[in-house]
């Protein structure tokens, strides 16, 4: 009961610090004499505006029974029939001409941003799943005792850790994607998938060796082979050990797509590049990219420590 008052306190503290940012941002746009236009943003997100279907030809507007439009073309085209529609924008008997409004439909339609926040998914799980593939085969030639593998799993680690991810993005999308005849999201989902896999071979490497020698030792001697060893004994427990360090690397994964941004693939990054381009509201498209980023990595890390308890639970 004595230390409650002392949480309190502190929680008070953080909640103070966190009001302080607050107005501190709020301070530096007045400044600068910046006017927040929050509205902008959600049609960017999720566009409700109704869409406005138009006439194809010349012609003219009936409204037959069960509210339905039916446009007859002047020169014998197929008769355009509208049955479902929620603004009618004509009269009966109306004469239309090519481009006229007809009617409008009210829906919602999924924004730019959306768009770049589905686009970051896809590449972020597709190159998770080559990037865990690369990584769990290279951090087992890195501890193999074949020197060729050894050495060329040091080589592929160490090359693509000591050079920077924008680098080898152009690498693959201009060298290596012309010479194969790679798409822009090929090339992105390569660069990502073999620059996190060189990250994700040290941790499993330094998984595969925190477990004690004895674990093999005593698998082989029950029979099995290296193999079944390594797949039944050690990985099941280097895997509950790398698992956060796993999780952060994941993380990471989902920030440096936004890096591929640079060879014109629309992912959240460049999704917001071009709302600010048409809105003129840079702090406020940037803050929700920043909150649309915050998301995905949040989701992420509360299902791995979902999986952490669930997975220490079964210990």
């Amino acid at each position: 009961m004595e230390k409650q008052p002392h949480l309190l306190l502190w929680k008070a503290v953080f909640v103070l610090i966190m009001i302080g940012l607050g107005f501190g941002i709020y301070a530096g746009s007045k400044s600068i004499d910046y006017t927040w236009r929050w509205e902008r943003i959600p049609q960017y997100i999720i566009n409700t505006e109704a869409t406005t279907v138009r006439s194809p030809f010349d012609g003219s507007a009936t409204i037959e029974k069960g509210n339905k439009l039916v446009v007859t073309s002047d020169y014998g085209d197929d008769p355009l029939v509208i049955e479902k529609f929620d603004n009618l924008l004509v009269s009966n008997g109306d004469l239309v001409f090519e481009g006229d409004p007809l009617v409008e439909v009210e829906n919602w339609n999924i924004g730019p941003l959306t768009w770049g926040l589905v686009m970051t998914l896809q590449l972020s799980v597709v190159s998770l799943v080559f990037a865990v593939v690369i990584g769990l085969f290279a951090g087992l030639a890195r501890i193999s005792t074949n020197p060729a593998l050894r050495y060329l799993s040091v080589t592929y680690i160490e090359l693509i850790r000591g050079t920077p991810l924008l680098v080898q993005i152009f690498i693959f999308y201009f060298f290596i994607g012309t010479v194969l005849d790679l798409d822009r999201f090929t090339a992105g989902v390569a660069a990502l998938s073999v620059f996190t896999g060189a990250y994700i071979a040290e941790i499993v490497r330094s998984g595969i060796q925190s477990i004690s020698p004895g674990q093999m030792e005593a698998a082989r001697s029950l029979g099995m082979n290296y193999v079944q060893a390594m797949v039944n004994v050690i990985l099941p427990q280097a895997f509950k050990r790398t698992l956060p360090p796993m999780a952060g690397q994941f993380i990471n994964l989902i920030k440096d797509s936004s890096l591929v941004s640079v060879i014109s693939i629309t992912d959240l990054t460049k999704a917001g590049r071009e709302v600010v381009s048409s809105t003129f509201a840079p702090f406020e498209v940037w803050f929700a990219v920043a909150l649309m980023y915050l998301v995905l990595t949040g989701a992420l890390s509360w299902a791995i420590q979902r999986l952490e308890k669930r997975l220490s639970a079964s210990d």
